[in-house]
């Protein structure tokens, strides 16, 4: 059995359910899906960005009515679940954890702790990050030791 850490943001689409379920053809995968609530303040001037570069200028009005750090909580503990429910649809194996403090640890650790064969992480484009290589990936490709694929969602959950 392939097994994979599932790095995500926010609850995943049939599409994105599908997307990861069939990288590996046949093979059967175990998922081990961390999902982190939004971030804290610093990170909402960023998402801004993102969503002006995107041309999504009403949603980068709307940053600030976005529920983060620990209001966020129970929106995230509720796409982790439907995003586990999903995957176990599809016929794979998956458990998760929401993730508060330090992602990156926390996904090193996981990675460790599962013998993980590859890191996937599933996320909307965040341009400022990614041109600067702050992004998930970029950042995990230098700590987990094993490969990291980056993929960006289907569509906007």
């Amino acid at each position: 059995m392939f097994t994979s850490v599932l790095m995500i943001e926010k609850a995943m689409t049939s599409a994105d359910v599908e997307f990861v379920t069939t990288l590996h053809g046949e093979e059967p995968v175990s998922f081990h899906v961390l999902l982190q609530p939004r971030g804290e303040q610093a990170d909402r001037l960023l998402r801004a960005i993102d969503d002006i570069a995107l041309g999504e200028l009403d949603e980068a009005v709307r940053e600030g009515e976005t529920p983060e750090g620990h209001e966020a909580r129970s929106v995230g503990r509720q796409a982790l679940d439907v995003s586990l429910q999903a995957l176990r649809s599809a016929g794979s194996e998956a458990e998760g954890r929401l993730v508060e403090d330090h992602p990156l640890d926390a996904l090193k650790a996981l990675v460790a702790e599962v013998d993980a064969d590859e890191v996937i992480v599933l996320t909307d484009p965040h341009y400022v990050e990614e041109f600067f290589h702050r992004d998930w990936a970029s950042r995990a490709r230098h700590k987990v030791g094993v490969p990291v694929l980056k993929l960006f969602s289907h569509s906007k959950a």
